[in-house]
């Protein structure tokens, strides 16, 4: 990173790199998780959900692509290894063993809501302190946020079906 552009983050940027690098972890567990999920699928609603977790897992590996941009610009390594994501992760990984498409969207729903939590911990942290990553985790919290509430849905439809 620039000179200037790793002085202007005013915290301490090891830190930094290893919120990021966290959240690393669970973009990319996020992304398996969905991926596979969508390829056992099984139940009603089906094509609905398979189509919604495949564009979910195409958000979270774009994630991951925006956390890795980060943590070079601010001179880390992102996480190279993916052992790594099980150490470093905030939200873990639930394997999808029941196939159901209830199952895997309360899965989901549950990784998403962690997200959240993560993201909103990452904006707070650099609201003040570093503008960059500031809109960067605003982004991913906003698409976190669109994904929790997609998949809700997918729950309520169940519902009238």
């Amino acid at each position: 990173m620039g000179t200037v552009g790793r002085e202007m983050v005013d915290m301490d940027v090891e830190e930094l790199v290893e919120l990021l690098n966290r959240a690393l972890a669970d973009e990319w567990l996020a992304y398996y998780q969905y991926w596979i999920g969508a390829q056992v699928l099984e139940g009603p609603l089906r094509g609905e959900a398979e189509a919604e977790l495949l564009e979910h897992a195409a958000d979270e590996l774009r994630h991951a692509q925006m956390l890795v941009d980060r943590i070079i610009q601010l001179g880390g390594t992102p996480l190279l290894t993916p052992e790594d994501w099980y150490e470093w992760t905030n939200c873990g990984y639930e394997a999808p063993t029941d196939p159901s498409v209830r199952r895997i969207v309360e899965q989901n729903i549950e990784g998403e809501q962690c997200a959240i939590r993560t993201y909103r911990k990452l904006v707070d942290l650099t609201k003040e302190t570093d503008p960059v990553t500031y809109e960067m985790a605003l982004e991913i919290m906003r698409d976190e946020i669109e994904h929790e509430d997609d998949l809700e849905a997918i729950l309520d439809d169940m519902k009238h079906t």
